[in-house]
């Protein structure tokens, strides 16, 4: 649905919530953007953003782009990649609508949106975006078996479209072949890691924590 707000995904309301958009400009990503902590945020620290440091970083699994719109407004460069047509089309509509935001043109500008399967063809989308992928992000999709899950209406419509991303293990095998310098992947706090190869570090918060699988140092 076109509305006056932007494109949006609209569900039964009584299961789904409200419809599902993307606005980079106001609500939780502008409010993060302005107290969200910085540099210090532990998604940062995990890409490796520190003082003097920005690196390339390809968010593989884009999703609504919430983290990949962290990154770009702590200096990075982002290429978001999304395989669901439509919650891509939700990205692409809310990156035009932040690049005519005066506050947030500059952070959109450092985010670049290819549509495709990552775990199928990442490398290709990487060559085609001509980026250097220093950092990839990876925060896949997995079954919730927990009750809790269900209470966030807006991520029932998300689940429905992008599924589980049962090809995970294919995924971190591409993004580090890929990645210059490090992979990063996002998990719950007590989840077991990915089926492959062992993360060198992790670093946790409350809920989640980041798996670190690191190639290279990213220096000055």
């Amino acid at each position: 649905m076109q509305g006056d707000e932007g494109l949006a995904l609209v569900g039964d309301e009584d299961r789904y919530g409200k419809p599902l958009s993307v606005d980079f400009t106001a609500g939780k990503a502008a409010h993060r953007r302005r107290f969200g902590g910085g540099r210090g945020q532990l998604v940062a620290k995990a890409c490796g953003l520190s003082k003097g440091v920005s690196p390339s970083i390809v968010d593989a699994t884009a999703g609504l782009g919430r983290d990949a719109f962290v990154l770009a407004s702590l200096g990075a460069q982002v290429l978001l990649i999304e395989r669901v047509a439509a919650i891509a089309a939700l990205l692409e509509d809310g990156l035009k609508r932040a690049l005519k935001h005066s506050e947030t043109a500059d952070i959109a500008a450092r985010m670049m949106l290819a549509h495709g399967d990552a775990a199928q063809s990442l490398a290709q989308l990487v060559a085609s975006a001509c980026f250097t992928p220093q950092v990839i992000h990876l925060d896949p999709m997995f079954p919730h078996r927990e009750k809790s899950a269900l209470v966030k209406k807006e991520m029932r419509l998300f689940r429905e479209l992008a599924g589980d991303d049962n090809d995970a293990p294919r995924l971190l095998e591409a993004a580090l072949d890929v990645a210059t310098h490090r992979v990063v992947v996002k998990r719950p706090r007590k989840a077991p890691p990915i089926a492959g190869p062992a993360p060198q570090h992790t670093l946790e918060g409350k809920t989640s924590r980041y798996d670190l699988y690191v190639h290279r140092s990213l220096v000055r």
